[in-house]
């Protein structure tokens, strides 16, 4: 549903009274003194952090959901006849005080949690759903809506007519047209599934803090690295456990299985990590069943016959045969390759003594061994040149030397939790500085925190009477902790995934028109991950890492040769990276073109949708459905491959700066350009407009150097 239905604007309502006037809402008494009631007298209005308490959050839930309430009442009832001004803008701008209750919650939801804020959003949730039922399925207002669709659009620009054409569409696909009775079961069908990706993603997070294995010999952690060894004593000594503790956090987990040789232990782990919310007590099995169905329930009554087909009538690619056909193009391209790749390991790791086939808990261990002999490369060679503070200075001049942007710190900004550092961000084109976002940065590992690394929002870009709010960005990640030896050192992935998630924050940040649920990350989920993929690219360009990145120790500038390493190793094991990645996909599709409810078992389905790119041995008795959130609670259902499809439009896009040069000022305007759009026009259009031609997939074939 799009966000104008969800209410996740941060607009108010501006007072009117008659004609093409906004509507006036009759607000009930609203308690200042809870700080998220409140006005903000803070830097920038940002969120006051460090006032708000969790006992705040419900009774601001609860105000604010009557507030969103009364503005609805204000739209619908509004005697003037409907026009563009009076009801399709009065939606967009209605839900302020909620979208901004909300932004906080479920972001700290992710980032910063606990037990109190789980229950919260199991009490909240329901409360949400059906709010936004009530306005989707709200008949006057879909008639008000309707009456402005079907109106005369003269005076209109193309970007307003993008949003009431986008407005009317979320109606139409939100129910507004059912009859009465399927009304009240797409009401049930839809707060069921809301309730269900929220507990899947709270089994997951618990399943994942869960598990834990304590060694106590020595010798059995003497090979790694002193860096593992140290985050490992650390996270023991924090559970009270003497030795050495590793978890299925990947700053614990992926270090180890990268560099120890103690296949049992590594076996233990892999099945742990894959059996995640897999049976158990945070078991995500019947809950899985129940999402898939409750979707395609959904689907069928809006007359579609798969949520694939609902979810992709909205995405550049269109239709699940599209998607499909994709997919196999790109997998008839490449996994021959991918075969290869896992025969050379198996056959390095029988020269150095392992007997049977390489599994998949000894391939990071295989593949990082053969990678050192064959490149002369490995991450403790890179780490003291990518010191965490070095890196956010040679991030932040991608952004200074493409855009023009600076980042000044500012510790007057209140931020969630200590280890979160707050910038201002400014604009410096054309001789000026002008504020363009704030921008929060929260890097390390927590208990509160569940895995992976995001970008998100507590505010967006608008513009309301010509004023405009400029938006406020938080980049959440889970990198390597600084250790009583040493400071946060990164390995050449953790960078890599900083200059993605860096992406996705300039889409935000240079975000630039009018309506927020337009602007920004506000495209499509095909569309949104080309910002990020493009910047990564970066990573192995020596032009770039010849400016900044110096060893943490003795400031020496990194070695050519440490530099051609990386730039000669950058597609090592690519073809078998992108039919991982195809797997996941493939995954995704299969859960989602369902055309009956599934009652099976979980690993069988799942490994009947992978069998195509299935490179490594099949270890039974495990699956990552359980605890595949991105598309059980992440809001990539059907969307998964769209990974693979922005990597098509990130390798085609950057070939023009390859061409053009990668610091190039015209290029970069013109990138620029189709960042600051947003999805106010359709993503095949701004991509066009910006490379000349539509991308295909030769472009990221031939990037990972298979021709």
């Amino acid at each position: 549903m799009k966000k104008v239905l969800l209410m996740m604007t941060f607009s108010a309502l501006v007072a009117g009274c008659a004609g093409d006037s906004m509507p006036v809402a009759v607000l009930p008494e609203i308690d200042t003194s809870n700080p998220l009631l409140a006005e903000w007298d803070t830097p920038y209005a940002t969120p006051p952090f460090d006032k708000i308490k969790i006992t705040d959050y419900e009774p601001a839930f609860e105000t604010a959901i009557a507030v969103s309430r009364a503005e609805i009442d204000a739209i619908v009832n509004n005697p003037a006849k409907p026009t563009f001004k009076n009801t399709i803008v009065a939606m967009e701008r209605q839900g302020a005080l909620l979208g901004r209750i909300a932004g906080i919650f479920y972001n700290l939801r992710e980032a910063d949690t606990s037990e109190e804020m789980d229950a919260i959003a199991l009490r909240i949730q329901p409360k949400m759903t059906e709010l936004s039922n009530d306005i989707a399925l709200n008949p006057q207002l879909f008639e008000r809506v309707k009456a402005v669709y079907e109106g005369s659009r003269r005076g209109l620009s193309d970007v307003d007519i993008k949003l009431l054409e986008d407005t009317y569409k979320s109606f139409s696909r939100s129910g507004a047209a059912l009859s009465d009775e399927d009304k009240e079961a797409y009401r049930k069908y839809t707060s069921e599934l809301s309730e269900a990706e929220l507990l899947f993603g709270q089994n997951s997070l618990s399943a994942t803090n869960e598990f834990a294995i304590n060694i106590t010999s020595a010798s059995k952690v003497a090979e790694l690295p002193a860096f593992v060894k140290e985050s490992m004593a650390a996270d023991a000594k924090s559970r009270g456990e003497k030795g050495w503790t590793v978890t299925l956090k990947a700053p614990s987990y992926i270090p180890f299985m990268t560099y120890s040789s103690q296949r049992d232990i590594k076996e233990q782990l892999y099945r742990a990590y894959n059996t995640r919310a897999l049976g158990g007590k945070y078991d995500n099995s019947d809950i899985i069943r129940n999402i898939t169905s409750l979707r395609l329930k959904i689907a069928n009554l809006l007359g579609y016959e798969t949520y694939a087909d609902y979810v992709l009538e909205e995405r550049m690619a269109e239709t699940a045969p599209a998607v499909n056909s994709f997919l196999a193009e790109l997998r008839d391209a490449t996994v021959e390759y991918a075969k290869k790749d896992y025969s050379m390991i198996n056959e390095y790791a029988a020269s150095k003594g392992l007997k049977g086939d390489v599994m998949p808990w000894d391939w990071a261990y295989y593949t990082e061994k053969y990678k050192m002999e064959k490149y002369a490369l490995d991450d403790e060679q890179v780490k003291p040149y990518l010191k965490l503070d070095n890196v956010i200075k040679g991030v932040f001049m991608v952004a200074e030397k493409l855009y023009g942007l600076k980042f000044v710190p500012n510790k007057d900004i209140a931020v969630y939790h200590p280890d979160v550092t707050a910038y201002e961000v400014y604009d410096t084109t054309d001789g000026k500085e002008e504020l363009l976002s704030v921008l929060y940065l929260d890097f390390f590992p927590r208990e509160s925190k569940r895995s992976g690394a995001w970008m998100t929002e507590f505010r967006g870009t608008k513009v309301i009477e010509g004023v405009e709010t400029r938006p406020l960005v938080s980049l959440v990640m889970n990198f390597t902790k600084p250790t009583e030896s040493a400071p946060s050192l990164l390995t050449f992935d953790e960078f890599t995934t900083f200059l993605h998630e860096f992406g996705h924050a300039l889409h935000g940040m240079l975000a630039k028109g009018e309506y927020e649920s337009m602007n920004g990350t506000s495209v499509y989920r095909d569309f949104v991950e080309l910002p990020s993929q493009i910047l990564e690219n970066w990573a192995v360009e020596k032009e770039y890492l010849d400016m900044w990145a110096v060893h943490y120790q003795t400031g020496e500038p990194i070695p050519a040769e440490l530099v051609q390493k990386i730039v000669d190793a950058k597609n090592y094991l690519a073809a078998y990276s992108n039919v991982r990645q195809l797997s996941f996909g493939l995954s995704d599709m299969a859960w989602h073109t369902l055309k009956q409810p599934y009652t099976g078992e979980i690993e069988p389905f799942e490994k009947e949708a992978m069998s195509s790119v299935q490179v490594t041995p099949w270890v039974e008795g495990t699956a990552m459905s359980p605890s595949f959130t991105h598309i059980f609670s992440g809001g990539y259902a059907a969307g998964y491959y769209g990974y693979k499809w922005a990597e098509v439009l990130a390798a085609d896009a950057f070939s023009l700066f390859k061409e053009k040069g990668i610091f190039d000022a015209p290029t970069a305007k013109s990138f620029r350009h189709l960042l600051e759009q947003g999805g106010q026009r359709h993503p095949m259009d701004i991509y066009v407009e910006f490379r000349g031609h539509k991308p295909e997939t030769k472009a990221l074939v031939e990037s990972m150097g298979l021709k």
